[in-house]
């Protein structure tokens, strides 16, 4: 199972769609990307500046596990995410690189990506793994009421970037399962 994990499938939700982000998909993703208070809690506060935002994007395209993120009802595009370190040993993955639009804070939609994220890969993993900016408190507080628990702290190295302190959560998918379905 472990080895069929498909990291760019087509998924949605009623609020949210994400499908694969394509090379063609830049300038969409910038206009997002490009106001600053977006990037203010994250490790890397200038990927609103166009460069920095290209070497952002250049990551994601290599990752191989990047999507454009929609606001399903109004179809259009208010951030990203990704797949990342498909770990075997561990039977895990990492989701991350999480930015969305601020018009799209603070209610239902991130919670409807990463449950869209989530679902999708407990169908292959017993664990996802999240890294967090150490001063990233306002994602932190959104993973961890999704179930998420810290599990440890690292410095981690973001594609061309140097290394940021960071925070680890994970969620198991028997608790992921378990919240699911209480009782």
């Amino acid at each position: 199972m472990y080895m069929d994990f498909e990291f760019q499938p087509l998924l949605k939700n009623e609020l949210i769609r994400i499908q694969p982000l394509q090379s063609a998909d830049f300038e969409t993703l910038y206009a997002v990307a490009s106001d600053p208070l977006i990037w203010e809690q994250h490790p890397n506060k200038s990927r609103c500046q166009r460069p920095v935002f290209e070497n952002f994007f250049r990551g994601a395209m290599e990752s191989g596990g990047a999507f454009l993120v929609y606001d399903a009802g109004k179809d259009c595009v208010i951030g990203s995410s990704r797949y990342t370190e498909l770990d075997q040993k561990n039977n895990s993955v990492s989701i991350g690189y999480t930015f969305l639009a601020r018009d799209h804070w603070g209610g239902a939609y991130n919670p409807a990506l990463k449950t869209l994220m989530l679902d999708h890969a407990f169908r292959f993993v017993n664990e996802v793994v999240f890294k967090i900016g150490s001063n990233n408190i306002r994602s932190q507080k959104a993973i961890e009421r999704l179930g998420a628990i810290k599990t440890g702290e690292a410095d981690i190295v973001y594609f061309g970037e140097e290394a940021k302190p960071n925070f680890l959560y994970s969620i198991f998918k028997t608790d992921w399962i378990s919240r699911k379905h209480p009782g």
